[in-house]
C-alpha cells in the first residue's frame, strides 16, 4: 500500500515526487505536478506545519517532518529518495551534498531519479552562490528595465516573471521532458533550474523584435509597453479601469465603434508621434461613462477591451465561474488545477494536509 493524500488520476498518476520543503518557485512546481497527478510528498523541518502563511500552497500533499541535520533522518529521506521518480530541491548550489542528499549520491541510489534543482542564478557562475529574490534576476535579463511607463522608474511585475513564469513553470517543463527522456534511456538526470536563464526564455520575442530594430531599450515606447495608445490600461467615470488591446486594425474598428469616434478623425493608429494624441482621445472617452457601462458597449464584440477586475472580482467573473477555474479548499480561495486533460483529466485538489505523515509509512508497498 502507500500513504498518500493523491487520488490515481491526472497524467502524471503513478510518478512519485520528494519535495524537499523551500519558498517560492520550489513549493509551486510540487503543486503543480500534485495538481498533475503525482505523489508528492513534501519533507520538511519539525513544527513548521502549524501556522505558515504558505500552508495553502502545500495542497494535494503528504507532509512528512525531518530534520536534515541529523543523521537519522537524512537516512529516512534517502529511503524515500530511494523510491521516488522526482526529488525537488530549491537550496543554494552545495547545500544538499553538504546534508548528505546530493545529486551525485542520490543517482547512485536511485538511477532512475530526475533530479530536479531550482535556484535563481544557477548551480554556476558568478552569482550562483548569492542571494537574491524575483526582482534581482529579472533586473539582469532586461525584463525589468522594459517594464514600465515612459519617462518612469521600472515597475515589478509582482513576482511572476522570475519566480513563476521563469522558475517553477521551467522546472516542471524540464521535469516533463527528463521523464520523457527515461522512457528510452531507463536513466535519471539532474536538472539545473535557474529563474535567471527562464526569465530570458520569456522574453524571445523581444529579443527578436531588437533584433529587427523594433524594440527600444526606451521604456514605454514600444508595442506592447504602453508606448501604443491602442495596448494600454484607462480610467473610468467611476475610478475603475479597462484593459485595451486593440492590435490588430479589424479589432482596432471595433474598439473605435465601441467608444464612439469617428475614424477619420484619428491620425493614423500606429503612428508613434500620434501615440499622446490617440491616447488623449480615448482617455477622455472612457472618463464619460462607469466601467461597467463600457463592459456592456464591449460585451460580444472583438474589440479587445475588458475591465480590470481585482482579485475579488474576478471569483463573480462568468468566464472564470463557467470553466470552473478557481477553487477554495479550507476558505482560501485559489486555482483550480491547469491545464485540462480530456482522457486523464485532474483530479479535485485536496487541501493542505493538517499533521505530518510518519516517514516510514510512505510509499509502503
Amino acid at each position: 500500500m502507500t500513504t498518500s493524500s493523491k487520488a490515481a488520476t491526472g497524467p502524471l498518476s503513478g510518478v512519485r515526487v520528494v519535495e524537499l520543503a523551500g519558498i517560492g518557485p520550489g513549493p509551486h512546481a510540487a503543486l503543480l505536478l500534485s495538481d498533475l497527478g503525482a505523489d508528492v510528498v513534501r519533507v520538511q523541518r519539525p513544527s513548521q506545519l502549524s501556522g505558515s502563511p504558505d500552508r495553502p500552497q502545500w495542497r494535494g500533499r503528504t507532509v512528512v517532518e525531518a530534520d536534515l541535520k541529523n543523521p537519522d533522518h537524512i537516512a529516512q529521506v534517502l529511503g524515500l529518495i530511494d523510491k521516488a521518480d522526482v526529488l525537488l530541491e530549491g537550496f543554494r548550489p552545495g547545500v544538499t551534498e553538504r546534508l548528505g542528499l546530493g545529486p551525485d549520491l542520490a543517482l547512485r541510489r536511485n538511477p532512475r531519479l530526475i533530479y530536479g534543482r531550482m535556484t535563481g542564478w544557477g548551480q554556476h557562475g558568478p552569482l550562483a552562490d548569492r542571494a537574491g529574490h524575483d526582482i534581482n534576476y529579472i533586473s539582469l535579463t532586461g525584463v525589468l528595465h522594459a517594464i514600465g511607463r515612459k519617462g518612469e522608474r521600472p515597475v515589478p511585475p509582482l513576482n511572476l516573471v522570475g519566480d513563476f513564469g521563469g522558475g517553477s513553470m521551467f522546472l516542471v517543463y524540464g521535469i516533463v521532458a527528463a521523464l520523457f527522456e527515461r522512457e528510452r534511456s531507463g536513466l535519471g538526470q539532474v536538472i539545473d533550474a535557474a529563474m535567471i536563464d527562464g526569465a530570458l526564455a520569456l522574453t524571445h520575442i523581444f529579443w527578436a523584435l531588437r533584433g529587427a530594430g523594433q524594440w527600444s531599450d526606451t521604456r514605454g515606447s514600444n508595442l506592447l509597453d504602453t508606448g501604443m495608445a491602442f495596448y494600454d490600461t484607462y480610467e473610468t467615470a467611476d475610478g475603475k479601469y479597462m484593459a485595451v488591446g486593440a492590435i490588430e486594425p479589424q479589432f482596432y474598428a471595433q474598439f473605435l465603434q465601441g467608444l464612439d469616434v469617428n475614424p477619420a478623425s484619428l491620425p493614423d493608429q500606429h503612428d508613434p508621434e500620434a501615440q499622446d494624441t490617440l491616447r488623449e482621445v480615448f482617455a477622455a472617452r472612457f472618463t464619460t461613462k462607469t466601467r461597467e457601462e463600457w463592459v456592456g458597449i464591449f460585451d460580444g464584440t472583438d474589440a479587445c477591451c475588458t475591465p480590470v477586475l481585482t482579485f475579488d472580482e474576478a471569483q463573480q467573473n462568468p468566464h472564470i465561474i463557467a470553466r470552473a477555474g478557481l477553487v477554495e479548499l479550507d476558505d482560501v480561495v485559489q486555482h483550480a488545477p491547469a491545464p485540462r486533460f480530456s482522457r486523464t483529466p485532474n483530479d479535485d485538489p485536496s487541501p493542505a494536509p493538517m499533521s505530518a505523515t510518519p516517514m516510514d509509512r510512505i510509499w509502503v508497498d
